[in-house]
Order: structure tokens, then sequence, then C-alpha cells
């Protein structure tokens, strides 16, 4: 299950991503809903994907 984890602040590396308007607004209101940055929430579903990605045979 997706919760939210403050250990990723502090993230320093920039990068630029592109988003469809859909996502995006759907995203920017999750971060609002959950008092987080929209940065830190696209950093948690990442970490979250990798981490429960399966695997390929």
């Amino acid at each position: 299950m997706f919760r939210i984890d403050k250990r990723l602040y502090g993230a320093n590396i920039s990068r630029t991503v592109r988003f469809p308007e859909k996502l995006f607004e759907c995203l920017s209101q999750l971060a609002q809903e959950n008092g987080i940055s929209f940065n830190f929430l696209v950093l948690q579903c990442c970490s979250y994907a990798l981490e429960n990605m399966k695997k390929e045979q």
C-alpha cells in the first residue's frame, strides 16, 4: 500500500519531467490534500513503483 514517507526530503538532483494534464491535476490535488510538495509526491510515487515492480523472468 502506498503511504507518504518523509525520508526522501532533501533530494538535490534537478530534472524536467512533462506530465499529461489530467495526471498533473491528480498528483497536484493529492499533494495538496496531504500537505506535501508536488515534487515530494512524485519522488514517493517513483520510489514505490521501483520497490514494487515485478521482475521479468
